[in-house]
């Protein structure tokens, strides 16, 4: 199987792909899931750009969202890189149940000002949890346009986070 990229394959193409994996991953794993596929305007930086959400339903819905999405997570990251979703694919397409992923980004943006008013009233750098890089991503971008602050990521692996430095520290 190659990479997907625009050149060679349609959204359909793709799509086709992530579904078969999804069905499999639940039958094999004796899930009661149901999902869709549901194509949307906006991502989570807001550019307009078509999101397709694979939306899970059933009464496992419970086990994909504990541990803060730990297995939903798991799942996105294990079909996605089956699939060979290309980087410019990649950011479009996420993994929701019960919208928790929604309610997470809204989260994830308030920590995001909350923080950098923080880092800017004690002049400090304010060192977020760590965190997935889809969530890291939403940190950064709810920030990009705040001249008071910058963010940078740091550590690698699991422990990689953010951490948001007031614009006026040399760090």
């Amino acid at each position: 199987m190659t990479t997907l990229n625009s050149s060679d394959a349609s959204e359909d193409t793709y799509l086709a792909r992530i579904e078969s994996l999804v069905e499999q991953i639940i039958r094999h794993a004796g899930f009661d899931l149901k999902f869709t596929v549901r194509k949307c305007a906006g991502t989570e930086d807001d550019s307009g750009t078509q999101q397709i959400v694979i939306d899970f339903e059933g009464t496992d819905s419970d086990l994909l969202l504990e541990k803060n999405g730990a297995l939903l997570d798991a799942i996105e990251y294990v079909v996605l890189k089956a699939a060979r979703i290309d980087d410019e694919h990649y950011a479009a397409i996420s993994f929701d149940c019960r919208d928790w992923r929604r309610v997470r980004m809204e989260e994830l943006r308030l920590t995001a000002q909350m923080a950098a008013r923080q880092a800017i009233e004690t002049g400090s750098p304010f060192y977020l949890t760590p965190m997935s890089p889809r969530e890291r991503r939403i940190i950064h971008l709810a920030l990009k346009d705040e001249a008071t602050v910058r963010t940078m990521s740091e550590g690698s692996g699991p422990t990689r986070k953010v951490v948001i430095y007031p614009a006026t520290n040399p760090s």
